[in-house]
């Protein structure tokens, strides 16, 4: 129709156009063990992105070519979460916590052209170079003192020889501009591919007041990791609204994270709960200063309501649960309370709060039982939750067999057992996989480790199915106790640690196995 506003592509060229623009004082920052942070500016930041795409380009990418990533948190790994799609390329964050083989299956199967990797992450590659058959130049990024290995390029190197890219090349909103891999239990992880337009609405919704409302003001702590689901897209909202950045760097320790938080007064960072109870335990032992942070998204798994009431009350912090997952870019729902709960008692306050929320701007979502029905929004059926939205993943990329994953009418099958409540906030019962069910009746694992971990003598719990002659399954805890206490009911299982993804979570699958000849007690 004639008369309506020009066509304006949502890509990622605008978010950077504007941070160079408006914020190019502020401060990007990374951790360096052993040293003071690394400290420069956004327009610095601008200048060698900008250089780091020329580089490429000279390296022979082109739109469309798969650029991989392979490392921690820092000012460089933004550099090249920007210059790559930028570029018309695709942004692929590799999860440097995988084994070998899936290390080799996810970079063939994306068909990486080139590789950036974190030097003090090379020995991890080097073995695998020689499997590793689409990749053609690797960049090895000094994150530690020693010569660049043979075979690699020199990252700082190039980008001094570089010549700046000064127009950005016309994109499509549809483009890809990033790509990621589940940290899937079965099979080989699946890939999931971003639009610019989807990252870009994203971004939008996050930052809004009613979302987690990032703005210019914030200093953002990056502990999550940037090869997960985009460190939960924060570094690209983080850019889009000129707020100081702060990078964790390798592999950042619950102490580093508490002296970072404390010195640089940062308002807003986001973890796993496995991250904040350590965390809590050295805040309680030693007094760390959180009282800067505004906001603690909090994601991954559930959150036990005793942490949040802790951190609320004794810290004077509030944490946001949300969720979502790396098919929802990942933002998915967000935990906040309407505005006529805050004047409720606190029961009431902390029962909401620690739901996983309702959906976010831009996403629906419904519960569906066994049936293939929607279940009420009543707080009590329980039912899968099924999800679609302009940033919500609609197939995996080359992967005919994930679309089982996927309904006729276009929803995202998420795998996770909910109820809705009749305000629309949704509780995670369980991963379908992690649902107990005993004697014809589902019990929720997620639902007794909150109950555990809420006992002033546990440290960590994490529940499993187990086989039972009578009952079929019965729920077992593994517990690690607080170190001052030793002693609990002995119908648990005491372990030194409960393992972890590579991305934090407690890992049932290897629980399961490690205790699948567990015997009852009569």
């Amino acid at each position: 129709m004639k008369g309506l506003m020009m066509d304006y592509p949502l890509t990622l060229t605008h978010f950077f156009e504007r941070c160079r623009r408006l914020f190019a004082t502020k401060t990007l920052a990374t951790r360096v063990p052993g040293s003071p942070l690394f400290r420069y500016t956004y327009a610095d930041f601008c200048e060698r992105t900008a250089r780091l795409a020329g580089a490429l380009e000279a390296l022979g990418i082109k739109k469309g070519d798969r650029v991989g990533t392979f490392a921690w948190n820092s000012h460089r790994h933004l550099e090249i979460y920007w210059a790559a799609p930028l570029l018309g390329g695709v942004l692929h964050t590799v999860n440097i916590r995988l084994s070998p083989q899936d290390l080799t299956y996810i970079i063939n199967h994306a068909g990486d052209t080139l590789l950036l990797v974190d030097q003090s992450l090379w020995p991890i590659i080097e073995p695998i170079r020689k499997d590793l058959k689409t990749v053609r130049h690797y960049l090895v990024m000094p994150d530690t003192a020693g010569p660049i290995p043979a075979g690699a390029l020199d990252y700082e190197a190039l980008l001094r020889e570089a010549s700046p890219v000064r127009e950005w090349p016309q994109l499509d909103e549809d483009d890809a501009c990033g790509m990621c891999y589940t940290s899937g239990t079965t099979g080989h992880p699946k890939g999931v591919v971003y639009s610019h337009r989807a990252i870009f609405v994203h971004c939008l919704a996050m930052c809004m007041t009613d979302s987690l409302g990032i703005s210019e003001r914030d200093v953002i702590l990056h502990i999550v990791p940037m090869f997960h689901a985009n460190a939960w897209c924060v570094p690209f909202g983080g850019v889009m609204v000129g707020a100081t950045q702060i990078f964790g760097g390798p592999n950042p320790q619950p102490r580093d994270i508490a002296e970072m938080i404390q010195a640089e007064k940062v308002t807003f960072v986001g973890a796993v709960p496995t991250v904040w109870i350590a965390i809590k335990e050295l805040v309680e032992k030693e007094g760390f200063d959180l009282s800067s942070i505004r906001c603690i998204p909090i994601g991954g798994s559930a959150a036990p309501r005793s942490l949040l009431e802790l951190y609320e009350k004794k810290f004077g912090v509030r944490m946001t649960h949300a969720w979502g997952m790396t098919e929802t870019s990942p933002l998915g729902t967000i935990s906040r309370l309407k505005s006529y709960m805050e004047a409720w008692p606190d029961e009431q306050r902390f029962a909401v709060r620690a739901k996983q929320g309702y959906a976010s701007v831009g996403v629906e979502l419904r519960a569906v039982d066994e049936a293939g029905q929607e279940v009420p929004w009543d707080g009590k059926s329980m039912g899968e939750l099924q999800v679609r939205g302009p940033w919500i993943v609609k197939a995996y990329y080359n992967n005919p067999e994930g679309a089982k994953q996927f309904t006729p009418d276009g929803w995202f099958r998420t795998g996770d057992v909910v109820t809705i409540d009749p305000e629309g906030y949704i509780q995670i019962a369980d991963r379908t996989k992690d649902l107990i069910k005993s004697g014809g009746e589902w019990i929720s694992s997620i639902d007794m480790e909150s109950m555990l971990m809420a006992h002033p003598k546990v440290l960590e719990a994490a529940v499993i199915a187990v086989p039972h002659p009578k009952w079929v399954e019965r729920p077992l805890a593994c517990i690690v106790p607080r170190p001052e206490h030793k002693g609990l009911p002995d119908e648990v299982v005491f372990v030194e640690a409960i393992p972890k993804t590579g991305v934090g979570k407690f890992d049932k699958k290897v629980l399961r196995e490690q205790f699948k000849a567990w015997q009852p007690k009569e």
